[in-house]
């Protein structure tokens, strides 16, 4: 069985991945539990490992962390629902593409539960949505935003970082990066989509969906 932990008040991203080194060494040594961590982290960029320092606009606003995760940077803070997923893939086929795969139908099923449609893009990392109530590209395109981001890392088949969903963040602290080098789309919420959603619901359902996905819980 997977543990489910729940970080009391707003978690410091080094302390995060102090915790995620300590799950992921002992899960691979048979000692710990694979698990699952729900955070909130105060205001703080990340730079994933593909990150390009001209997509961080404003390097003062917030602190600015180097992560082991893939990807580029992207924003954590109050309001988004970060999982650390740290499961020992060495028992689960040791395939990160499908595991990837199954990250994203786990948003997009909790997604789908408050009645919105993610969707995923080749070329493009995460969960959108189609934003028909806004004005279109300028090359005259349907505007997609951002709901979720997928960022991952995978150490002795066990991985570690995982999904984040935007609740009901402050959007505009997204300004401060062109977030995952994505300039031509925008990032949204489940509350700006007009979801009065809170982080319980969105947790309660998370749970749920889990087993549907990855068969356990």
């Amino acid at each position: 069985m997977v543990e489910w932990k729940w970080a009391d008040g707003l978690v410091n991203y080094p302390d995060a991945v102090a915790h995620m080194d300590r799950q992921v060494a002992g899960i691979h040594a048979g000692t710990l539990p694979e698990q699952v961590w729900l955070v909130e982290h105060p205001p703080l960029y990340t730079a994933g490992t593909s990150a390009n320092a001209n997509d961080l606009l404003s390097p003062d606003r917030f602190p600015v962390y180097t992560a082991q995760r893939g990807g580029q940077y992207t924003y954590h803070g109050p309001g988004q629902r970060v999982a650390y997923v740290m499961l020992d893939l060495g028992k689960r086929g040791r395939d990160i593409r499908a595991f990837v795969a199954q990250l994203e139908r786990w948003v997009i099923e909790t997604l789908a539960e408050f009645n919105v449609r993610g969707e995923i893009r080749d070329g493009r990392v995460g969960v959108w949505v189609q934003r028909p109530d806004r004005p279109a590209l300028i090359t005259g395109g349907l505007r997609e935003d951002k709901v979720a981001a997928i960022g991952l890392r995978v150490r002795k088949w066990v991985s570690f970082h995982g999904i984040s969903i935007n609740v009901e963040p402050d959007l505009s602290h997204f300004d401060g990066i062109v977030p995952c080098g994505i300039s031509e789309h925008g990032v949204t919420s489940l509350v700006d989509l007009g979801h009065p959603v809170t982080m319980e619901d969105v947790d309660t359902v998370l749970q749920r969906t889990f087993g549907d996905v990855f068969g356990d819980a």
